[in-house]
């Protein structure tokens, strides 16, 4: 029996692949520029125009509540504050889902801070964080990209690992940023965590991390549970 001849790669097939692929890529971290910029600008309007508006009929409400001396009129005027005040931490809850402005103004420690402590408060989780030391200033799409991957990991945790307690590590070693998300839940799903990288919102963190130079990782936690694991370059060529 002949034994098949070798199989000869095709040049031109391989290089118009390359070429298409590197394309997708671009478009994709376009479009994911895009979405990040288009959320910013909401989340600023949100702030700007129904956030002070709000903030000011609360104060007038409590101007006009000292004038009132009937008992109804002081009860409906404190169901109508309440009612305000609820408008309100749900426009800042929504402001915080879209952008968390503390990426630009104070970075990305603070604002990864704040994620994992309101997470664990709204959840009854056991949250954490565990960041560097130094604050240092890393690009905007760094931030963005690092901040993301704690949020898939963190929502990961409260609705697929069932976990108790959770932890979000930032490290720093000069040359990498590394950001681990790493629960104590059920551990990884069935099919297996390569095939689990193919859900939209791991994708999504795959496409911003290679847009970087970085990579995603989903792998079983070392002592049990899950951990989502983000890894770019320190100094990317472009971010």
């Amino acid at each position: 029996m002949t034994a098949p001849e070798p199989h000869h790669p095709d040049p031109e097939l391989e290089r118009l692949v390359a070429e298409r692929t590197a394309e997708l890529t671009e478009l994709v971290t376009h479009l994911m520029r895009c979405w990040d910029d288009d959320r910013r600008l909401l989340a600023r309007k949100l702030h700007d125009s129904l956030g002070s508006s709000m903030t000011a009929l609360t104060m007038h409400l409590g101007l006009l509540s000292k004038g009132l001396s009937d008992g109804k009129a002081l009860d409906r005027a404190a169901q109508m504050k309440s009612l305000l005040n609820g408008i309100i931490e749900t426009n800042r809850k929504v402001q915080l889902t879209l952008w968390n402005d503390k990426l630009e103004f104070l970075g990305i420690k603070a604002a990864l801070a704040e994620l994992v402590a309101e997470f664990g408060q709204e959840h009854g989780l056991e949250a954490s964080a565990s960041l560097p030391d130094d604050d240092d200033a890393y690009s905007r799409a760094q931030n963005v990209a690092l901040l993301r991957c704690a949020e898939e990991g963190l929502r990961n945790a409260r609705d697929h690992a069932r976990a108790s307690r959770v932890e979000v590590i930032l490290d720093d070693d000069g040359e990498q940023l590394m950001l681990t998300v790493r629960d104590n839940g059920v551990g990884l799903p069935r099919p297996p965590a390569s095939e689990a990288l193919h859900c939209h919102g791991l994708r999504l963190l795959r496409e911003r991390a290679r847009a970087l130079g970085g990579s995603v990782r989903l792998a079983a936690g070392a002592e049990g549970g899950t951990a989502l694991t983000m890894t770019l370059p320190r100094h990317p060529k472009s971010a």
